[in-house]
C-alpha cells in the first residue's frame, strides 16, 4: 500500500523479497503475491492522496547501510582475534553473535570442519576479562564487549592489564547509566570510567568511532594498539551507534596489511642478548618494554606477569624507588599512545574563527548539521571531532586558538570537558558543556538551541533564521 501512495517502483520491492527469501525461494513469491494485492488496492481505493513521490535513485553511490556491532564484529575478524571472552549485556552482545557468524563463515579450518577461534561465554563479566588477559598473555588476540554496568565489574583487571602490561581489547557499547539504568536506551556516559579503570593512578586509551566504518577500523586498529603499547585499549560505541542501521562509507581493508605485535621477542633474539634482558626494561626510550611468549625459549625470556610492585626484571619489590620508576615509565609510554592513536579531524574557517566546537562519535552527525545551520546564519564556529583519548597535540593547539570552545557530548556531567581539562591544564571556563542525556540520540534543533542559549549568556547573538532555514530534525 505504501508502494502505491509513495508512487514506488513494484519491481525494486519484490526483487528485495527475493534476496531476503534467497535461501527459501517457496517463501518469496506468496509475500510477492501479498505486495502486489496491497498494491493494486492501494492504487484503486487511495488514488493521489499522496504528494510525496519516492524514485530510485543511485546517488549514493557506494554507501552501504550497517550497524555498529556488526561492523565492530567484523573488525574484531580482521584485527585477527582468535579468542572471545564474553557474558550477555544489552546491548553489545549482537558483536559476540555476529562474531560467530563471521567466523563460522570465514574462519574454519577445510580439511577439519574445526572452527579456528574460541567464543567462550563466561559466568560473568569478570571471569570474561580475565579470560581474554590470560589469552592476550598466551600470545593470542583476545576481545570483550559489554557495557556500562560490565565495565564496573571489569575495572579490577582492566587494572591489572595496565601494571602488569598485558594487551587487552574491550568494546564499550555505552548505555544509560548509572546503576543498572536504562538498557534500551543511548548515552556517552562511561567515559572516565573507561579512562581511569582502576583504582590508583591508570590510564586506557580510548577509540571513538562516529560511525560503522569507524567501529569496523578502530576495533581492528586497537588489537595493533593494544600490542603496540602492551596494555587495554577500549573501543567507546554506544547503543545509537552500536544497534541502530547507520548510512556511511562501505568497510574497507589493505590486503597488504600486517598486524602490529609490537616488541614480541623470539627465541633468535634471546639467543642474540648480550645483556640480561628484563620485561619492564625501557631500552629505546619509549616507556615499552619487550615481551615474550609463554614456549618461546626453553631457558630465556621466562618472567612472571605480576599485578604487585615489581622492578624492571618483574622481580616482586616494595622498593620505593622501583615502583617510582615504573609508575614513570607507565607516564612516558602514555605520551608515546598519544603519538600512534588516531588524530582529530578539523573543519576550520578562514580566518580561523575565535568560536570553536569538539564533539566526537554518534554525537557527530547532528553536531555538523546544527554547526552548519549556525554557518549559514552568519556565525561560523570552527570544528574539531576527537577520534581518541590521550588527545593528540592537535586537540589543544585548536582549544588555545580559540577563545571559547563548546564541548558538545551525550551526559549529564560533561565527561569529555573534564578529560581535557585535565589533561591540558586548561582553564575550565574557556570549556563550556553543551549537554544532551536523556537517553535519545541528540538532535541537531536541540544543540542548535543549546547553542542559541550559551552564547546569549555571554553576549553573543545569533542572526535569525530565516524562512525555511532551522527545519532541521
Amino acid at each position: 500500500a505504501l508502494a502505491a501512495l509513495f508512487d514506488m517502483d513494484l519491481a525494486v520491492l519484490a526483487d528485495s523479497l527475493r534476496r531476503q527469501f534467497e535461501k527459501n525461494p517457496k517463501l518469496a513469491e506468496p509475500n510477492i503475491h501479498a505486495l502486489e494485492i496491497g498494491h493494486a488496492f492501494a492504487r484503486e481505493h487511495f488514488p493521489h492522496t499522496c504528494r510525496l513521490k519516492v524514485q530510485q535513485s543511485d546517488r549514493v553511490g557506494d554507501a552501504i547501510i550497517m550497524d555498529g556491532n556488526t561492523a565492530a564484529a567484523l573488525g574484531a575478524l580482521y584485527g585477527g582475534a582468535t579468542v572471545v571472552g564474553w557474558y550477555p549485556i544489552t546491548p553489545s552482545t549482537s558483536i559476540i553473535e555476529a562474531f560467530g557468524r563471521y567466523a563460522g563463515k570465514y574462519r574454519v579450518e577445510a580439511d577439519t570442519g574445526r572452527l579456528r577461534v574460541a567464543i567462550v561465554q563466561a559466568a560473568d563479566e569478570l571471569a570474561a576479562i580475565g579470560i581474554v588477559i590470560g589469552a592476550s598473555w598466551n600470545g593470542a588476540r583476545a576481545f570483550t564487549a559489554t557495557s556500562g554496568a560490565g565495565v564496573s565489574l571489569m575495572t579490577e583487571l582492566l587494572g591489572l592489564g595496565y601494571f602488569a602490561e598485558v594487551p587487552t581489547v574491550l568494546v564499550n557499547v555505552q548505555r544509560v547509566g548509572p546503576s543498572t539504568g536504562m538498557p534500551t536506551r543511548t548515552q556517552q556516559s562511561d567515559l572516565l570510567a573507561c579512562a581511569h579503570a582502576s583504582h590508583g593512578d591508570t590510564k586506557h586509551p580510548l577509540l571513538l568511532p562516529c560511525d560503522p566504518r569507524e567501529c569496523f577500523d578502530m576495533t581492528a586498529q586497537a588489537f595493533d594498539l593494544a600490542e603496540r603499547l602492551q596494555t587495554p585499549v577500549i573501543v567507546m560505541s554506544d547503543l545509537d551507534l552500536g544497534m541502530n542501521d547507520h548510512f556511511g562509507p562501505p568497510l574497507a581493508w589493505d590486503p597488504e596489511r600486517r598486524y602490529d605485535r609490537g616488541k614480541v621477542l623470539d627465541a633468535d633474539q634471546l639467543e642474540e642478548l648480550t645483556t640480561t634482558w628484563g620485561r619492564y626494561l625501557d631500552t629505546d626510550g619509549d616507556g615499552i618494554g619487550s615481551r615474550t611468549l609463554p614456549g618461546t625459549h626453553p631457558e630465556r625470556g621466562v618472567y612472571f606477569a605480576r599485578g604487585t610492585s615489581h622492578d624492571e626484571y618483574s622481580a616482586y619489590t616494595e622498593d620505593s624507588g622501583a615502583y617510582l620508576r615504573t609508575m614513570e615509565r607507565l607516564a612516558h609510554k602514555w605520551q608515546t599512545a598519544r603519538t600512534l592513536v588516531p588524530g582529530p579531524r578539523i573543519r576550520a574557517s578562514r580566518p580561523p574563527s575565535r568560536l570553536g566546537a569538539i564533539f566526537f562519535g554518534s554525537t557527530t552527525p547532528s553536531a555538523y548539521e546544527a554547526l552548519e545551520e549556525l554557518g549559514a546564519r552568519g556565525l561560523a564556529i570552527d570544528t574539531l571531532r576527537l577520534r581518541a583519548f590521550p588527545f593528540p597535540p592537535e586537540v589543544f593547539d585548536f582549544i588555545n586558538r580559540r577563545e571559547l570552545v563548546f564541548v558538545i557530548e551525550q551526559n549529564r556531567d560533561g565527561q569529555m570537558r573534564t578529560l581535557l581539562i585535565s589533561e591540558g591544564d586548561l582553564a575550565p571556563e574557556r570549556l563550556v558543556s553543551i549537554t544532551s542525556y536523556d537517553g535519545l540520540p541528540v538532535a541537531s534543533r536541540f544543540l542548535v538551541q543549546a547553542l542559541e542559549s550559551a552564547l546569549a549568556e555571554r553576549g553573543v547573538s545569533v542572526p535569525p533564521a530565516e524562512a525555511g532555514q532551522g527545519e532541521t530534525p
